[in-house]
């Protein structure tokens, strides 16, 4: 009898749940989800060091191969790497570049130039409740470099996750219930759409072991971009401090609490006692918030600030300092790396495929010229060729002689009388007569080196342009690409080279669309502002371009435009201007 009710009851189940039709909407939702996986799959990497220790995952963003990770997933495993995609087939990678702070790395899959890849999303549209999945290789499984999916939603946004030992820090990061375990290190976190919204990065755990507790952190991709072109510069990146300290008041306002005499927020007349109102076009209500901002950009960018103080409000464009020295980053980066394993492993997981995990195998000849080792480089290879590239630029412009030839420009000072400007090796002068102004360099005499309008070292800084269109980068001590930075905190995105000459930094700016040298800024010691020239546009069809004018830019005093009429060069006989 019971059997009896049993199996009725069975049959009619089956009955019932036969004849239940899901509505179009959700049937078309799963197949669109299935279609996006589909797409995305191919551009996730299963990551193991030649050492066979660990392994992570990452993401394809490029069809050249260019691959984002975590830091501490290629930490220790040396310039070339090997790794998987879902075709089952081990592709070489190299190393280009780390970023030790913000737990990014970007390495180069090798051998093809039609990878698969993952469009990037942008992280500032997500929001709490958002779908999001993650893909990846956790506790390893992956042994035919097919990626493990788990699908979650995002629990919160601009989290602060504070750092881990004495570096790693996650600033503006995406939390997520979708589980990631070790192993997801690096990998790819998408919204519903297959775009790109973060690197999965941290986990919180439970005690008895390394597996999730219901709580990842993703790197956000918007951060991830800002450092992108740094990466690629084959360096060792870091993060920026303000050079100043905030607190909050009694009625949570967010007050400057100190302010270094020698960074750029001072030099823009930040002071003690100011209150930030917004940073980076953010509003800022709590001290975790402005951690949060300052944390996605790279060191050298000009950021937007605005401060109140007595009720005006002020807006200052200040360069952000170094968070660590050299020495600092790259002491961290060499230290050993720990292995990406959880304390207690699944039981029943399938072996680990044996080829990544061989003894160290030897760098491919053909591919054993795209690592070069120097100090503070992950890999000195990809600098080098980016700076042969904007050098190459400057040869557009002309030939503008021997390092002997004396240069006069003469114009109008915008709003003013007429100038006339002469640089050489030997001196340089800038003059306004009908205002009475004569400014005098001597290259003999370092007192003179910061001649010019307010003292702003302008006369050096042209000095600089013209070695530099003479004599290329042989006249500087040291040379490498940067990577990029919006021009002046809000402009669109230029390359930076730096060069050092003696003791003065410079940073060259080129734009990237028109391939041309648009301004640079001259560091002369740390209590003096930079001295910024910009140059909006050149007047070519002679042997050589001519700047169509030279904004001067100090920190703190009004702009300075020369319009140049004419500029001639020729050679020196006599010392004289």
């Amino acid at each position: 009898m019971f059997c009896c009710a049993v199996l009725c009851a069975v049959s009619f189940s089956q009955n019932v749940f036969a004849q239940i039709e899901l509505p179009k909407d959700v049937l078309d939702a799963e197949q669109e989800r299935i279609a996006v996986i589909d797409k995305v799959t191919p551009a996730v990497v299963a990551i193991f060091p030649p050492d066979g220790r660990g392994g992570g995952s990452g993401v394809l963003i490029s069809p050249d191969g260019l691959t984002l990770t975590n830091f501490h997933v290629v930490e220790g495993a040396g310039p070339f790497l090997k790794c998987g995609l879902s075709d089952g087939i081990v592709y070489d990678a190299v190393l280009i570049g780390i970023d030790p702070t913000g737990d990014v790395a970007i390495i180069r899959l090798l051998g093809r130039d039609d990878f698969p890849f993952a469009p990037l999303g942008d992280s500032d549209t997500v929001k709490v409740g958002d779908w999001a999945f993650a893909m990846g290789n956790p506790f390893l499984l992956a042994d035919d470099f097919v990626p493990t999916l788990t699908f979650g939603m995002v629990s919160g946004v601009q989290r602060y996750q504070y750092p881990a030992g004495t570096f790693l820090e996650y600033t503006d990061c995406i939390q997520v219930d979708t589980s990631i375990n070790p192993g997801n290190s690096g990998g790819p976190l998408f919204n519903e759409q297959g775009e790109v919204i973060g690197i999965n990065g941290r986990i919180s755990v439970e005690k008895r072991g390394r597996v999730n507790a219901g709580a990842g952190y993703a790197i956000s991709i918007n951060q991830i971009k800002n450092f992108s072109d740094h990466l690629q510069s084959g360096r060792v990146v870091d993060h920026a401090t303000l050079g100043a300290t905030v607190r909050t008041d009694e009625f949570s306002n967010v007050i400057v609490a100190t302010v270094l005499p020698t960074c750029s927020a001072f030099f823009h007349g930040l002071r003690a006692g100011d209150e930030i109102v917004s940073f980076g076009g953010r509003p800022i209500g709590s001290v975790n918030q402005f951690k949060n901002v300052l944390g996605i950009y790279p060191k050298g960018w000009k950021i937007p600030l605005v401060y109140r103080r007595d009720g005006e409000r002020y807006e200052i464009y200040p360069r952000l300092e170094a968070l660590h020295s050299i020495g600092e980053l790259i002491e961290f980066a060499s230290a050993p790396a720990p292995a990406e394993e959880p304390e207690e492993k699944p039981k029943n997981v399938p072996p680990i495929p044996m080829l990544p995990h061989q003894k160290a195998p030897e760098i491919p000849e053909e591919y054993a010229h795209l690592f070069e080792s120097r100090i503070g480089f992950a890999n000195y290879y990809f600098n080098r060729i980016k700076q042969e590239e904007l050098l190459a630029t400057l040869k557009s412009l002309g030939n503008y002689g021997q390092s002997s030839q004396k240069w006069t420009l003469s114009g109008n000072v915008k709003d003013g009388g007429a100038y006339r400007l002469v640089l050489a090796d030997f001196a340089s002068l800038f003059e306004v007569p009908a205002e009475g102004q004569v400014f005098l360099l001597d290259s003999g005499r370092p007192e003179t080196f910061t001649a010019g309008p307010y003292s702003s070292g302008m006369l050096m800084s042209l000095r600089e342009l013209q070695q530099l269109l003479i004599s290329g980068p042989e006249n500087f001590s040291e040379i490498l690409y940067i990577g990029s930075e919006p021009l002046d905190g809000v402009g669109a995105k230029v390359d930076v080279l730096s060069t050092l000459h003696e003791d003065r930094q410079i940073r060259w700016y080129f734009d990237r669309t028109a391939k041309q040298l648009v301004g640079w800024d001259t560091k002369f010691s740390e209590d003096r502002p930079e001295c910024g020239v910009r140059i909006p546009g050149w007047k070519t069809g002679g042997p050589y371009a001519v700047p169509q004018e030279l904004k001067i830019v100090v920190a703190g005093q009004p702009e300075i435009i020369l319009q140049v009429n004419e500029m001639k060069t020729e050679a020196v006989d006599d010392p004289k201007l």
